[in-house]
């Protein structure tokens, strides 16, 4: 099977041509399937949860722990990951770290302690850690920056049917197998993903000369010096750290133990969940363009849908009377507003910084996540266990308040912080 070769293609120009979809797709679809699966592998564990208590016997806290390990592995790969992307360019990058996923699944199959599943999910959260970025710099040597907020809301709708694939259908997997036969399933998904990405994505064509380790490390440094930069990270790191923390563990738990949701409805109201956020990603990608067109920046738009998802996390905190299916899918619709934001930071830098940025905002990203879901787990392991053998709602209350007054400070900060006027911030705006 032979790769496609860049001088066939080259959609640089100002939209897709009808002619050039097949070979758009070429670079699309692996790209999609890696961060499928990378969405899997990061929410499943909220489907399997009860099944890791009980063959491992773990509390809240270690199964915290456990599941926000992928992140903090996730997140340590990061700033080289910026440095190598803008280096050797995303098909290698990716294709070669998704044989780590694979190896991650194996020794998470094959573990019977906690450690042993820590040190596989470990692996998992290394080897998907260039699944997003890696698209997105593809994209920005591909695409024009006006359909970006488009194919990136694409991209991360793969994502949701990653978020969508690891409820109900992993709840009926698990009817015929274990998690331990899921996990080996998913090792043979990785290693497929990583041939496919290897063999259709083309090389990028250099048309100038690389650049040195230095000029490209002197880069990140400029990213993380921007006032730019520093403006809007705070709240994009709080908003999606939160809703990844939640989605990916404590809202299976939380419909069980707060909303009275029996177990085997819970997958079936996540994937509610994921079908809005599926439903948000390609919806809020299409709107942020359209309004882009109007004169709204994307930022605007990724800050207004912030705000209304931090309404969303207050209404679930503070038990408003709603439905929890309702609640749930308000949650995964307004909880994908703040990728938005990763396309307005890109826009507010020279494209050969475009993996560094996207890397910086995704490593504060990880990093918070790991923290935040961690965090919760120690805050409802304060509380005993009822008689039920539920954890106490009012753990559930305390933590999901913590992570809620921290983004509506980062929402002030947004708004107060004054930034000077470069032409990063203009072209931003």
């Amino acid at each position: 099977m032979e790769r496609p070769d860049m001088k066939t293609f080259s959609p640089s120009q100002p939209g897709i041509s009808q002619n050039r979809i097949g070979s758009t797709l070429r670079i699309f679809i692996p790209f999609a399937l890696g961060y499928f699966l990378s969405y899997l592998f990061r929410v499943v564990n909220a489907v399997i949860a009860p099944d890791l208590v009980a063959d491992l016997h773990i509390d809240p806290s270690e199964l915290g722990l456990l599941t926000s390990t992928y992140f903090i592995a996730f997140a340590s790969s990061q700033l080289p990951l910026g440095v190598v992307l803008d280096r050797f360019g995303p098909r290698i990058v990716e294709s070669f770290l998704l044989l780590f996923a694979g190896a991650g699944a194996i020794i998470f199959a094959v573990s019977d302690s906690l450690t042993g599943v820590i040190i596989g999910r470990a692996f998992i959260g290394f080897g998907v850690s260039a699944c997003l970025m890696a698209a997105f710099k593809s994209y920005v040597i591909w695409f024009p920056g006006t359909i970006l907020s488009r194919i990136n809301g694409f991209q991360m709708a793969a994502g949701g049917l990653g978020a969508l694939a690891a409820t109900t259908p992993v709840a009926w997997a698990l009817h015929f197998t274990d998690w331990r036969g899921l996990f080996w399933a998913l090792a043979l998904l990785s290693f497929a993903i990583a041939l496919a990405v290897f063999l259709m994505v083309p090389e990028q064509e250099e048309t100038t000369n690389p650049e040195k380790l230095r000029t490209q490390i002197t880069g990140m440094v400029q990213v993380f010096k921007s006032p730019v930069f520093w403006r809007i990270a705070p709240l994009t790191t709080l908003s999606q750290s939160g809703y990844i923390a939640l989605q990916g563990l404590w809202a299976g738990p939380w419909l069980r133990d707060v909303a009275n949701v029996p177990q085997a409805q819970v997958a079936t109201i996540l994937s509610w969940s994921a079908l809005a956020m599926i439903t948000g990603f390609i919806s809020l990608g299409f709107l942020a363009e359209k309004l882009a067109l109007r004169g709204v920046p994307v930022l605007t738009t990724a800050v207004t849908g912030m705000g209304l998802f931090i309404g969303v996390q207050a209404m679930i905190t503070f038990a408003v009377p709603l439905p929890a299916p309702m609640l749930l899918i308000l949650f995964g619709f307004f909880g994908t507003s703040g990728i938005l934001s990763y396309t307005a930071l890109t826009l507010g830098f020279s494209k050969n910084l475009s993996g560094r940025v996207t890397t910086s905002i995704n490593m504060m990203v990880f990093v918070a996540a790991f923290f935040v879901q961690w965090a919760i787990g120690a805050i409802i392991n304060c509380w005993e266990v009822t008689a039920a053998g539920n954890y106490d709602p009012a753990g559930y209350r305390t933590g999901f308040l913590t992570i809620l007054c921290c983004q509506l400070a980062a929402l002030a900060w947004f708004w107060i912080a004054k930034l000077t006027k470069t032409n990063d911030q203009r072209n931003l705006q």
